[in-house]
Parts: structure tokens; C-alpha cells; sequence
């Protein structure tokens, strides 16, 4: 019975954080995106897509963007070639709410839990600004094989990624209770 409760304990607290987390986000996307008079896209997606573009000309790669016309994207320029768009669920912002959601349900202390959520929060960040620099290069190079590009490879990258982090969390820094006859079995 108290398995089940940790359980319920664990799920609620993350269904919760993920919800107020999720709800902050897309108020935050109401007040910064626009689709008229022209669009424009959240800061944070204009915010990743130049970091990608800086990383992609820091590797010697010719790289630029500009906002989308007729959409809330913009594209992306490898070598002078439209590769890809960078939409709002390009910018890492909703996996690092779901990587949040789940080590605040599984918290350790305070401390802990906020700064592996703040570290955890920017290596994925990180991650991501290459994963988009990698993925416009390949596309550029592979355009046949878009579909396992996107839609496989770079997504199980980051999302991998993530998976490794939480297991880091659990395993080293959230808090484990255990009472003294959980220890006396064998």
C-alpha cells in the first residue's frame, strides 16, 4: 500500500508541476507571438534559431535565418539552401519542462533539485542549439533521408539525452527515503 502511494505521490506532483509549467509556457507564447499584422515568433525560438545560426558559422558553416512570411517559423539557410524551419517546438523549451516536471516529482532537497534543473535545463538548451546546426547540415547534405533525420534520430538524441539526465537525477541526487524495516529485508 505505501508503494502505491509514493506512486500517486510521484505522479501528481508531476502532473501538476508539468501543468503549471505547461500553462506558464503557453501563456507566455499568447503574449509573444503575433500573427498579425506579420508574424513573429516567441524571443525564445529568435533566441535559439541564432544561436544555431552563430554556432553553424563558428564551424565554418554558412549559415542564416530569417522569420517566415506566411507562418510562426523561421528558415533556416545552409549554404545559401532553405534546409529546415525552426518552430516554437524546435527551441528545447518544452523538453526542459518535462525534464523539470520530473525532477521537481522526484525532488531531492531544494538546493539539489534547483541546481540540477538549471544545469540539466542548459546542457539541454546546449544540446539542442547543436542538434539544430547537425540536422541543417544533414539535411543539406542528405535531403532523402529527412524523414529518419527528424523525425528519428535527432529527436531520440535529445530526448535520450534527457532520459540520461533524469537517471543521473534519480540515482545520485534525489532524496531517497528509506525507513528502518525497508533495510531489513533481504
Amino acid at each position: 500500500m505505501k508503494k502505491n502511494k509514493q506512486v500517486l505521490f510521484f505522479l501528481l506532483r508531476f502532473f501538476v508541476s508539468y501543468t503549471i509549467l505547461s500553462g506558464l509556457y503557453q501563456w507566455y507564447l499568447t503574449k509573444n507571438q503575433e500573427k498579425e499584422p506579420q508574424f513573429s515568433c516567441s524571443p525564445i525560438t529568435r533566441i535559439v534559431t541564432d544561436n544555431s545560426v552563430c554556432i553553424g558559422n563558428a564551424l565554418g558553416l554558412k549559415f542564416r535565418s530569417e522569420q517566415h512570411n506566411e507562418e510562426l517559423s523561421f528558415k533556416l539557410f545552409t549554404n545559401d539552401h532553405y534546409v529546415a524551419r525552426i518552430v516554437e517546438g524546435c527551441n528545447s523549451i518544452s523538453v526542459i519542462l518535462l525534464f523539470w516536471s520530473f525532477i521537481i516529482a522526484f525532488a531531492g532537497t531544494w538546493k539539489k533539485t534547483l541546481l540540477f534543473g538549471l544545469i540539466g535545463g542548459a546542457l539541454i538548451y546546449v544540446l539542442n542549439i547543436f542538434r539544430i546546426v547537425f540536422i541543417a547540415v544533414a539535411l543539406d547534405k542528405y535531403p532523402q533521408h529527412s524523414q529518419f533525420l527528424h523525425q528519428i534520430l535527432f529527436p531520440a538524441i535529445i530526448y535520450g539525452f534527457t532520459f540520461l539526465l533524469w537517471i543521473i537525477w534519480v540515482k545520485y541526487f534525489a532524496t531517497k527515503k528509506t525507513t528502518k524495516n525497508e533495510n531489513d529485508h533481504v
